[in-house]
């Protein structure tokens, strides 16, 4: 059939209307809506819309053989005005529109339907599928005709057919956004990358591979056919298929030697098809050569390139000084096709393959030549790799081992230090919200250094007060309690336990400047007489209450103790102590005031059994044992606000405190994060403070734009913000605050 310019303009601004509409019920199409919607086919070679439309007088500018479709671009413009928010947006819409008139060539169902078919037939059955260039979706369709449980993601940079796809497939993952824009956590993650791709030279900006060490790498973002395949080789995960439709310079030019050498070494070569140069005729009215590429992942092959693979990295010159590749010479063209010399779009001398019947003869051609080039894809490879492991499969997880710095936190990793101090648990796969992120090898935590910003110079100052606090703490005299609260009451006794001989010492070298005259004529045994109120300051009366009794009395008192400590460990139930040492009656006069330090409490760890100096041990209450905090990393479970990026610290559903990483349109990873309970508690503060200030931010811009409609949000998060942290004209504070921060 004949390309139709006024029919196909008509038909695209009816979907477009249709587009509208649906935006504006909030609803997904009925079945009559849906036909209008698969009837747009773009507007490449529509290049009419270029020209000026607004008013009746642009007409004078107009070709006369293009006369015909003035007033149906009038009311396309119209169309689209009305319809948008403003001139910004209008002018988004149009120039997408005009960029889409030399790029926007949609390929045929009856070739996309094959292709999908072929590799069906081959034993490709992909569960995650990505298309990068999706236009409509004609290879989703495909796909889904074969895989209706396939989960897709679709790009599309253009607009107005990114807004007409999302309504043909609201249950897939729609990105009406360019490809570059996809998110690390899919790397390694889709079994096939099936797409008409953009083709011409034109750049993207991606910095992952402009600052590659790989010279093809680096190269390959100046043309967007070259970096669609290698971005996508990136994508896909092990032994998965990416079959592109793409310009015949990915394969003819010689400047893209780099980029089929790096394809062939992290690629197998599955299979090729120099495509009809009037394959897009009847779609776009345009003769334009075009390639089938087929690639399987093998980023690890380490072996010599095939015969097949080496003629694929070369070129040869033809005779009428063109150049062409070394595989597609070899393998010559799809039955009932003519080749013809003549010239490629920028008027160099080419070769011309034109097919001699109907696309759906095209179709079947094109049928029989993949089966024959198929036979190299490695249908190990690709089930080796697979997500069914109960099929025989077994199942390969992706590693992303990029940090994440982030603008709120600087996190610093110290399981490395400490191993034992987090075991991480393998995290649940969740293919429809996020990616895999197994292998996760170390576990995240926060100090108050990291929490609040402060720099590498104020730490290193830190440092020796740290260290020098530690010590501190460490010394006998600072861990121990003091000797009183381990007596008894006058009711109950005990006799104290005999100091040790290395307490002895080490208190007689911090107190050399004491004086012992009164020590030694006091009972030995009565700590309470040669009490030091310096170093021992009064507990709630205690030491004045035992200053009263008489030293005949506490002697008295410890007897009694020591006939009650004897009578329970006969009975069974005596009180563990710390075992005494004999020492002459001397030693323990000149220093007794090192028997305060009688009462120690060894230092345990979990696991140990406590040393307890208690008499009841009948009224001891067990102490619950804390459960270890699980570091794993998960999938995060609550709302994701749209201010969070990567790094962004977040409450999950149960109040855990950690922070996002992985963060996709479509979910992201927690990773919990051990914080001390005053640490805790300023994070969470500052979580809550910040959510809400970034939610009175945006529900201020919506205000402005859109009146009165959300005065009642605005209100609302105000009056939570002065619940939250107090009414000091926090209304006015914070709009105030606001206004400064947007300038």
């Amino acid at each position: 059939m004949a390309f139709n310019r006024k029919q196909r303009l008509r038909d695209n601004i009816e979907a477009i209307r249709t587009a509208f509409i649906l935006d504006r019920e909030q609803r997904t199409p009925t079945a009559r809506e849906k036909l209008l919607l698969e009837r747009y086919c773009g507007f490449g070679g529509l290049k009419c819309i270029l020209n000026p439309a607004k008013e009746l007088t642009d007409a004078v500018h107009w070709a006369k053989s293009d006369l015909e479709l003035f007033a149906p671009t009038v009311e396309l413009h119209r169309l689209v005005r009305e319809n948008s928010k403003d001139d910004t947006e209008y002018k988004r819409y149009v120039d997408a529109m005009k960029q889409s008139v030399l790029t926007a060539f949609y390929t045929p169902p009856e070739i996309t339907g094959t292709i999908a078919d072929v590799l069906h037939g081959h034993g490709i059955r992909p569960d995650r599928v990505l298309e990068p260039s999706a236009g409509v979706g004609a290879f989703v369709d495909a796909v889904l005709e074969n895989k209706p449980d396939a989960d897709i993601m679709a790009f599309e940079k253009d607009l107005m057919t990114g807004k007409i796809l999302g309504h043909l497939h609201p249950d897939q993952k729609v990105r009406v956004q360019g490809f570059e824009k996809i998110e690390k956590p899919f790397t390694d993650y889709f079994d096939l990358a099936i797409s008409n791709i953009p083709f011409g030279d034109v750049a993207v900006f991606d910095p992952e591979f402009t600052g590659s060490h790989d010279p093809a790498r680096r190269s390959a973002p100046k043309a967007i056919h070259n970096y669609f395949f290698l971005k996508s080789l990136d994508a896909v995960r092990e032994g998965g298929i990416v079959a592109f439709i793409t310009s015949q310079g990915v394969l003819d030019a010689p400047s893209n030697a780099p980029i089929r050498e790096y394809m062939m070494r992290n690629a197998n070569l599955v299979g090729v098809a120099r495509l009809p140069n009037n394959l897009f005729t009847d779609n776009a009215g345009t003769e334009v050569g075009s390639d089938l590429i087929i690639l399987q992942k093998n980023s690890g092959k380490k072996r010599e390139l095939y015969d097949y693979e080496e003629l694929f990295v070369q070129t040869e010159k033809t005779p009428i000084g063109s150049f062409q590749n070394g595989y597609v010479g070899s393998i010559g063209m799809i039955p009932h096709s003519d080749l013809i010399s003549g010239t490629d779009p920028y008027g160099k001398p080419a070769y011309k393959v034109m097919h001699r019947d109907g696309i759906g003869q095209m179709a079947e051609d094109l049928r029989e030549h993949m089966d024959i080039e198929l036979y190299k894809l490695d249908k190990k490879l690709y089930e080796m790799h697979s997500l069914h492991p109960a099929l025989g499969k077994s199942t390969v997880t992706e590693t992303i081992s990029t940090p994440v710095v982030t603008p709120e936190i600087q996190l610093r990793h110290e399981i490395a230090a400490k191993p034992e101090a987090a075991t991480l648990q393998p995290e649940e796969e969740k293919p429809e919200i996020e990616p895999r992120r197994p292998d996760y090898s170390e576990g995240v935590q926060l100090s108050l250094l990291d929490l609040w910003g402060m720099t590498e110079e104020v730490r290193k100052q830190e440092a020796p007060a740290k260290k020098k606090k530690t010590a501190k703490k460490e010394s006998p005299a600072r861990r121990m309690p003091p000797k009183p609260q381990a007596q008894v009451t006058p009711k109950v006794t005990t006799a104290p336990p005999q100091p040790s001989a290395a307490s002895l010492t080490e208190n007689r070298d911090s107190h050399e400047t004491k004086s012992v005259s009164v020590a030694a004529k006091a009972d030995p045994d009565d700590i309470y007489a040669t009490l030091d109120w310096d170093t021992n300051p009064p507990i709630n009366g205690f030491y004045e209450m035992m200053m009263d009794l008489t030293p005949e009395r506490r002697k008295e008192l410890r007897r009694l103790a020591a006939q009650h400590q004897e009578k329970q460990r006969v009975d069974g139930t005596a009180v563990k102590a710390a075992p005494a040492i004999d020492m002459p009656e001397k030693e323990a006069t000149k220093r007794p005031e090192a028997q305060t330090e009688v009462a120690t409490v060894p230092v345990t760890d979990n696991n140990a059994s406590e040393t307890t100096t208690s008499l009841f041990l009948e009224f001891e209450t067990e102490k619950p044992k804390e459960e270890p905090l699980d570091l794993s990393p998960r999938p995060f479970n609550g709302m994701l606000e749209p201010h969070y990026r990567d790094g962004s610290m977040v409450l999950d559903a149960s109040r855990n405190l950690g922070y996002l990483k992985d963060l996709t349109p479509y979910g992201a990873t927690f990773q919990p994060l051990d914080l001390t309970s005053y640490q805790k508690e300023k994070a969470m503060l500052y979580v809550s403070l910040r959510d809400s200030y970034e939610r009175l931010y945006r529900y201020e811009a919506e205000y402005h734009d859109e009146g009165s409609a959300q005065r009642g949000a605005l209100n609302t998060c105000y009056d939570e913000f002065v619940m939250r942290y107090g009414n000091l004209n926090a209304k006015h504070n914070v709009k105030l605050l606001m206004m400064d921060a947007a300038g």
